[in-house]
């Protein structure tokens, strides 16, 4: 199932580009059109990629630990998001 929201904390799956089928976290939204996310690996937390939201899947998962922590500003490590992508993985 697609989701049409783009959310901070929400995982998406890449269907275009180089990085075509890994899971990445939107870390921000820049405006209707493109989010940037992250993976903790390819793309870090400090230089998140900036994807067209057409380019994406966005997925029923919704990290709120992430999420709280972008919206108050505490700093997300990249260990964090590479544990809960791969825990996703691992699921699907």
């Amino acid at each position: 199932m697609e989701y049409r929201e783009a959310e901070l904390g929400r995982v998406v799956l890449s269907k275009a580009g180089r990085d075509w089928g890994r899971y990445f976290i939107i870390v921000g939204i820049v405006d209707d059109h493109y989010v940037l996310v992250a993976d903790g690996s390819l793309r870090k937390i400090q230089k998140p990629k900036k994807k067209k939201l057409k380019h994406v899947s966005i997925q029923k998962e919704l990290i709120s630990t992430l999420r709280a922590k972008i919206i108050g500003g505490i700093p997300v490590t990249d260990v964090e998001i590479r544990n809960v992508l791969e825990s996703i993985k691992k699921r699907k």
